[in-house]
């Protein structure tokens, strides 16, 4: 289990955690409130941001190619951070020894904690050390600060890493649809990360998708953004599931490290998150009993929520500007079309 603490006067910040993959949804801004969302980590959890963020910010046009490479960006953007790797993401109720300092809270949040700069102390010296988030549309977090908070202890938790078999059986997905009936966040963010891969692996040709739960998800974005004279198909792939033939395999990456599941085909992987990558793979409606005249797909039920599904945009052009495939012309095309937005909305 590992604990943080100040690097001023080594005092604990935290409770025992144990790291995991940071998620695509863990800077989200979903919607408008009211209220925030629920954390991005299970409680007892970590992860770690290895990207700039941050202050200071720098104007695109401030920094030369290479200085925008080394961040990472392949794309315009209205300006990008240029400060410390590393931040960590708690959930809220991990964090012991650090308060919210009410002369550190900035204004530009609408009805709670915004972010930004950070706006917690450590109790025992004063030193700010953490970025607590609750405003509405975003999701409850806890950041630490990497330049004033370090590891202070370090040693093996009692959670070990899964297997791809194991995962199956303990890690559950998550539903496409909230109880309300509208689509989860996670989902629109899951969704919003493969897309941008998938566009990224088929040069912005169209793609079929077999798989009717998957088509239901991904096909109609995928048209609208591409066109629907395909050639190439896109399968489901991974642990658990029978080979299939195509073009490109929609694989599931591992909730603790990370990693995407090892392809041993000539299928090119698109990543997709665990949670939403599971129920695809395994959760079907029951078969009708008793007929014995099949039943058309159009006239099954539908499987997912009924209105419009719509990808994360946000995450989707950020996603999409940190692969370097986007300066492909027909791919940078898609991406410019959220410029005039300032890459907060995008109009699938």
């Amino acid at each position: 289990m590992t604990v943080f603490g100040c690097r001023g006067c080594e005092a604990t910040l935290t409770v025992p955690v144990s790291r995991v993959a940071l998620p695509i949804h863990a800077d989200q801004k979903y919607g408008n409130g009211p209220g925030s969302l629920p954390p991005a980590l299970e409680p007892g959890t970590f992860a770690v941001d290895p990207l700039p963020s941050g202050s200071p910010w720098r104007r695109w046009e401030e920094l030369d190619a290479a200085a925008i490479e080394a961040l990472g960006w392949y794309a315009p953007r209205f300006s990008v951070s240029v400060g410390p790797v590393g931040r960590v993401l708690l959930t809220p109720g991990d964090v012991r020894g650090a308060v919210i300092d009410p002369a550190l809270v900035g204004e530009a949040a609408c009805c709670g904690l915004g972010g930004g700069e950070p706006n917690m102390v450590c109790v025992t010296c004063g030193t700010p050390v953490a970025t607590r988030i609750d405003d509405c549309g975003l999701r409850q977090a806890t950041w630490l600060d990497p330049r004033s908070t370090r590891v202070i202890d370090d040693g093996p938790g009692p959670h070990p890493v899964l297997d791809w078999t194991d995962l199956i059986d303990q890690r559950p997905d998550v539903p496409p649809s909230e109880p309300g009936g509208g689509w989860h966040p996670m989902w629109a963010a899951a969704v919003a990360s493969a897309l941008a891969h998938l566009l990224a692996a088929s040069g912005g040709e169209p793609v079929m998708i077999p798989d009717r739960q998957v088509a239901e998800v991904f096909q109609p974005v995928l048209d609208r953004l591409v066109g629907t004279v395909a050639e190439r198909t896109l399968v489901l792939a991974g642990p658990g599931l029978a080979d299939a033939a195509g073009d490109f395999a929609l694989i599931p990456e591992h909730p603790q490290t990370g990693e995407p599941w090892p392809m041993a085909s000539p299928l090119q992987p698109v990543p997709l998150a665990w949670d939403v990558w599971r129920h695809l793979a395994f959760h079907r409606l029951p078969k009708p009993v008793g007929r014995s005249v099949p039943i058309p797909a159009e006239a099954l039920p539908a499987l997912l929520p009924g209105h419009r599904f719509e990808p994360d945009g946000q995450i989707f052009l950020s996603v999409l500007a940190r692969l370097p495939e986007v300066r492909q012309p027909r791919l940078r095309v898609i991406y410019d079309r959220g410029r005039p937005y300032h890459y907060s909305f995008y109009a699938f």
